[in-house]
């Protein structure tokens, strides 16, 4: 459980951690989900503690813009490097306390490495563009401009990947950071800022004449009354990103363009994978199983409904069914185990309220369903078995156009690519999307204009585990946010047009004469 870390964080920040024992209404208390024990108790910041951090923060960042972003991007790899140290203690972490399986754990941490050394690179690559100007003697250009303090909203599956995808790029591109993780998961966040605290202190090529270096990345752990609201409508904070569900995202949407600020939003995900006739079925198993069950149902780019062609339904409904009775549920700390718990008791009862009115809806449970949570009643952690749901033909019940943050796969049936890509479509998210197929076709047309309206589009590969080299996010309720990879860098700085008059003439563009006798 990287109990190693623990201890130094005790020692180093004593005024963050707490004894769980102690714990209660001025801290939260951070619960392993797989045996619902607490690991330890993490003090909660109030709104003067959230004040102080911003103005920290922005001292530092208006100093900070000012180093070349190369010198920049030379303090983001130590930072990665340090978190290939700690990778093993950080896995720990999130396994712990997020209840993801000892690889995903690990996995996240790699994230974290592999967006740093993006970011190195990136920070010599902040490209502008040089344009014609239609006057003589005129130099047109555009250049990128740090963008300020952002705030970062991260939600509990992702704790400390999805803080790095922003938080790595912001920092070569001149930006401080200040974060707000989730309360299910602030030990992940104070393990991962002490990491990069540590890069920031010990480094020699930005000492700030006024604050610490350290306060370019803060950490406010709070509740939404107390911190949350004063982030999102703190017009101090020119860029909001935001991860979690839609109806946190609507909220953000609406205080920060209130207040005409700009948010990068990352929300739900009610991601279909496609499987044609022609497609290579093992291939399709595995993607399904891993998509579908990987971290307990609980990515945004889980795969919540599988929509095959009618001529392989049946075939491979029984594939499926026979896969998920292979899988091992327990602690996901020891090996051999492939799904760990969920979240909380509310996830479980949400997933029982979706079975529900699944079964109400006239659908059919394969395996798992309210028996496959029941078996675990009385059990230490959040257990549940994951289930497939086989929809009738011609039906599309008004359950599986939400997402239910759970392993719960609905199965549909279709005669053609046209309908199985009008079904895809047909809900109000539109994040990871794929097609399982041998045809050219019938994969064009899904990545085409006519084909998936999702902001990810696979062929022959599932919806989740995107890599950090493409841009994430998605459309419609999924918030059209873009983070990680490719040009998302942009979201982080401020674009400037420039132009330079090198005559000694005054000529104004569209050839307007004004003035002139």
């Amino acid at each position: 459980m990287g109990k190693s870390l623990l201890e130094k964080l005790r020692i180093d920040d004593d005024e963050r951690l707490v004894s769980a024992k102690k714990s209660g209404d001025e801290s939260v208390t951070s619960e392993n989900p797989a045996t619902g024990e607490a690991i330890a108790a993490v003090r909660l910041d109030r709104a003067s503690d959230y004040d102080a951090a911003i103005q920290r923060a922005d001292a530092v960042q208006k100093q900070w813009r000012t180093v070349p972003a190369p010198v920049r991007g030379e303090i983001v790899r130590r930072m990665g490097d340090a978190f290939r140290e700690w990778k093993d203690d950080l896995g720990a972490i999130v396994t712990a306390e997020a209840g993801k399986i000892r690889a995903e754990g690990l996995g996240e941490i790699q994230e974290c490495i592999d967006i740093a050394d993006f970011a190195v690179g990136l920070s010599r690559q902040l490209y502008g563009l040089s344009m014609h100007s239609e006057r003589p003697s005129h130099r047109m250009y555009e250049q990128w401009h740090p963008l300020g303090t952002i705030g970062v909203i991260t939600a509990f599956n992702f704790p400390a990947a999805v803080w790095a995808w922003n938080a790595m790029i912001a920092l070569v591109c001149g930006d401080a950071v200040v974060w707000k993780p989730s309360l299910f998961t602030p030990l992940t966040a104070v393990a991962c800022t002490k990491v990069a605290h540590r890069v920031l202190k010990k480094q020699e090529l930005f000492r700030p004449s006024v604050g610490d270096a350290r306060d370019l990345l803060s950490l406010v752990i709070g509740t939404d009354a107390e911190v949350g609201e004063r982030l999102i409508a703190d017009r101090r904070l020119p860029l909001i990103s935001a991860t979690g569900s839609c109806r946190m995202g609507r909220r953000v949407g609406q205080v920060v363009s209130a207040r005409l600020g700009r948010t990068l939003l990352e929300l739900g995900g009610n991601n279909a994978i496609i499987v044609m006739g022609d497609a290579d079925l093992d291939l399709a198993v595995r993607a399904v199983l891993f998509g579908a069950v990987g971290t307990a149902g609980q990515r945004c780019t889980t795969t919540r409904r599988l929509i095959c062609h009618a001529s392989i339904a049946d075939d491979l409904a029984a594939r499926l069914v026979r896969a998920y009775a292979s899988v091992k549920i327990g602690d996901p700390s020891e090996d051999g185990v492939l799904m760990g718990p969920l979240i909380s008791k509310t996830a479980v009862e949400q997933m029982r309220a979706a079975l529900e009115r699944a079964e109400g809806e006239g659908c059919t449970v394969l395996c798992g369903g309210r028996a496959g949570i029941d078996r675990f009643r009385g059990r230490p952690g959040h257990f549940v078995e994951p289930t497939i749901v086989r929809v009738p033909k011609g039906r599309v019940p008004a359950v599986a156009r939400d997402e239910t943050f759970a392993p719960l796969l609905y199965l549909f049936a279709v005669d053609s690519l046209e309908e199985a890509i009008d079904l895809q479509n047909g809900v109000d998210q539109g994040l990871s999307s794929a097609i399982f197929t041998d045809s050219v076709r019938s994969a064009e047309r899904f990545l085409s204009h006519l084909g998936s309206d999702c902001g990810i589009a696979n062929v022959n590969i599932g919806t989740s585990g995107a890599e950090i080299g493409g841009a994430f996010g998605g459309e419609k309720d999924t918030g059209g946010g873009r983070e990680s990879g490719s040009d998302s860098w942009k979201q982080y700085m401020r674009r400037q047009t420039c132009t330079i008059n090198w005559s000694r003439d005054l000529p104004l563009a569209q050839g307007i004469s004004f003035g002139e006798s």
